[in-house]
């Protein structure tokens, strides 16, 4: 189902700069922006992704020592995920969110957002550690082709196989050659018609992926190059 560039991508440890922290009830929770998730999604599956809200209730309602309303939504979205033959593979999960306002419609309405993004975070996280799944363990990292279980991808081969032969396709349609950007554990991908560059800790290697032409999105927080240009190289 995933093609061997997108298992490469889904295989990455998170970059900690996504990563964002909360505080509730004296401990710090972390977690990664709903925006975030769905431009990884988009860039990894080639926007040939969605999902559907296939439950979405109110579980909660009360009013607190000030007055505002609080209002507990609980939700459920399926994901699809498509291949280039329409294919797709779906992930589903809950999620519960919380609004207070003082304005009940305003208390509702955030509080079904909220519930809807962490559904579909959590829907996402199976794929792998580029959707945070790490956040939700106690325990250190560890390598990441072990956490995750494609199994349903007959695609799916050991890191040194793939990993190869994804630098091979790259080079092959295009005519620079990427081969130092993988070696410090970086990949270029096709996103529309742009390039774009992941992997860990990205901005301590700006200037090797500047050396290459790519340009920082601060939108999309993508290092991107247009294809017509890579072409012209």
């Amino acid at each position: 189902m995933f093609s061997e560039n997108q298992l490469k991508a889904l295989s990455h440890n998170l970059d900690d700069s996504r990563v964002k922290t909360i505080e509730k009830a004296n401990m710090s929770f972390k977690y990664l922006e709903t925006y975030d998730v769905i431009n990884v999604a988009n860039t990894i599956f080639n926007y040939m992704w969605d999902y559907t809200i296939t439950r979405l209730d109110e579980v909660a309602r009360e009013t607190n020592q000030n007055g505002n309303h609080v209002i507990t939504f609980s939700a459920i979205v399926k994901v699809k995920i498509y291949d280039n033959q329409r294919n797709f593979i779906t992930r589903e999960d809950t999620g519960v969110g919380t609004g207070t306002a003082k304005m009940i419609g305003d208390a509702i309405d955030n509080a079904s957002k909220s519930a809807v993004s962490d559904s579909l975070k959590r829907s996402l996280r199976s794929c792998g550690g580029q959707f945070g799944n790490n956040l939700y363990s106690k325990a250190p990292n560890t390598n990441q082709h072990q956490q995750h279980n494609y199994q349903h991808s007959a695609q799916l081969q050991q890191p040194q196989q793939y990993n190869q032969t994804s630098n091979n396709q790259v080079q092959n349609s295009t005519p620079q050659d990427y081969s130092s950007l993988y070696n410090i554990g970086l990949t270029v991908m096709e996103q529309g018609k742009n390039l774009v560059v992941i992997g860990d800790d990205i901005f301590s290697k700006k200037d090797s992926v500047k050396a290459f032409g790519f340009k920082w999105d601060g939108v999309s927080k993508m290092w991107y190059k247009p294809i017509q240009q890579q072409q012209a190289a």
